[in-house]
């Protein structure tokens, strides 16, 4: 049995369904479906008794207490966080509570648990921190990319909360002897994406005709990670990982945003044409957010070198498969676009 955390979400929801697709052990999930967590993410795990899901908040230490004495799981996978930048930058205040006390939670349930184990089931066990790129901050132009000794640089409330959580996981390591891994990834892409993020977003507003939004010039720079390839890199890290170690993981696929925005109107073009024309003429600049972060790369040599995972899809095979898979799934895309969607889109776009 794993315990994972925040596997409603985009993330955590194909890592359970992966998970559950290669093994047969048992996932409980707890999650505390915010605007982000969505139950139909999992649908197809209905009736599964592999899969148990649990609603509620990682920083109920009375709840979680209960999940591990219930359950006794082998490995935690810690994937709950608040994750948009932009959402951070105009409420920092659920991204401490979440990203920082809610891991210190779940460190203290984790040490808790650890503690009672027998020195076998201790040494097996993991507590698995998922954590991203922007805890290094910014790259210049010709900067080489994020290594796992890079220094942390956060330059937004989100990343600066997920920088705290990084370190309460290493400190309780080194402190308590907690066997704890942590990787930090690069930008996701994929199925199940919450249209906020800049991939899901661009395919939901040119379906609509909407404006195509591009903050500042489009030249900002992230590398691109298909989640399936996320999902497998995390098993790689539970299966043969060392505690106390930290893994990054990329795609291997640096580029700038404009061209990702295009890379999805020529694929929309061609996948579902438009009558009115291509979907590029939707592209509408728009005032950069504060303190936006220019270029993210990863070095991910670690992983490869010492755990032999390298990412599976390139960025042309796993951008393919995202748009088809939104194409095939406009009924999910439309449950998502609620009310408080559309109330998030003009609180963030308002005035840009």
């Amino acid at each position: 049995m794993i315990l994972v955390t925040g596997g409603a979400g985009f993330i955590g929801a194909n890592f359970v369904l992966d998970w559950l697709s290669t093994c047969d052990e048992p996932v409980v999930n707890l999650d505390a479906l915010t605007y982000a967590g969505n139950l139909e993410n999992l649908a197809s795990l209905k009736g599964d008794p592999r899969h148990i899901f649990v609603q509620g908040d990682i920083c109920d230490r009375e709840l979680v207490d209960r999940l591990f004495a219930e359950h006794q799981p082998r490995a935690i996978v810690h994937f709950a966080a608040e994750s948009h930048v932009d959402r951070s930058i105009h409420g920092p205040g659920d991204f401490v509570r979440t990203n920082v006390n809610g891991t210190f939670t779940l460190l203290e349930a984790a040490r808790g648990h650890w503690m009672g184990l027998d020195d076998a089931a201790k040494a097996a066990f993991r507590f698995h921190h998922v954590s991203t790129d922007e805890v290094y901050g910014s790259l210049g132009p010709t900067d080489p990319a994020f290594s796992e000794t890079k220094t942390y640089e956060p330059n937004s409330p989100y990343s600066a909360s997920k920088a705290a959580s990084d370190h309460l996981v290493r400190a309780w390591h080194h402190t308590y002897g907690l066997p704890v891994t942590t990787s930090n990834c690069s930008n996701n892409y994929g199925p199940y994406h919450f249209p906020e993020k800049l991939i899901p977003l661009m395919i939901a507003n040119a379906l609509a005709g909407k404006p195509l939004p591009v903050y500042g010039d489009g030249q900002q720079i992230r590398d691109w990670l298909y989640v399936t390839d996320h999902c497998s890199a995390i098993r790689a890290v539970l299966a043969k990982g060392t505690p106390g170690e930290v893994y990054n993981v990329g795609g291997w696929n640096e580029k700038p945003n404009i061209e990702i925005v295009h890379t999805l109107c020529a694929l929309l073009d061609e996948l579902k044409p438009d009558p009115a024309g291509s979907y590029s003429r939707l592209i509408t600049y728009v005032t950069d957010r504060p303190g936006h972060d220019r270029r993210y790369a990863i070095d991910a040599r670690k992983i490869e070198r010492e755990l032999g995972w390298r990412p599976a899809e390139t960025f042309e095979t796993g951008i393919r498969k995202t748009v088809a898979w939104y194409l095939a799934n406009q009924e999910w895309v439309a449950h998502i676009l609620s009310g408080a969607y559309r109330d998030w889109v003009d609180t963030n776009y308002a005035g840009r």
